[in-house]
């Protein structure tokens, strides 16, 4: 499989922002750990602060890849454009979040991208992308 990761804005700064939230890891180090456990499939890995940039990410990937690891940080409860891009592309988008977005503040309880992807994994921390990579190799199977 061809599976794209790709994070939104403040995740490019993960293992040095609020780590009783985020932790201590860099991405990048745990991106390298993903992909030693999956070498038989192909991980690809995107970053960007910008909502439209993005967009356009989903809707290249999403016609290029078999699937979508997306972790759309604080966009998650605020872009319904993240929403139509994840159903404008046929590879099927699973939503993850580090932390549980339910046991923080208010506004970040709802998801505007979580009825428009294949599945969500909050809470998990990093691992939370590992499971994510999971079901989307079995939903291939």
């Amino acid at each position: 499989m061809n599976i794209l990761i790709i994070n939104g804005p403040n995740l490019n700064l993960l293992g040095k922002r609020e780590k009783t939230i985020y932790g201590e890891r860099s991405f990048d180090d745990f991106l390298e750990e993903l992909r030693r456990r999956y070498p038989e499939h192909r991980i690809d890995y995107f970053q960007s602060n910008i909502e439209g940039v993005l967009i356009d990410k989903i809707q290249e990937a999403g016609y290029a890849c078999d699937g979508i690891v997306l972790n759309a940080g604080a966009y998650t409860h605020t872009s319904i454009a993240l929403g139509d891009a994840i159903r404008a592309v046929p590879a099927p988008v699973v939503e993850v979040h580090i932390s549980n977005i339910h046991a923080r503040e208010e506004d970040r309880h709802r998801s505007m991208i979580a009825a428009a992807a294949a599945g969500s994994i909050i809470g998990f921390g990093l691992d939370s992308y590992r499971l994510a990579i999971e079901a989307l190799i079995e939903k291939q199977r």
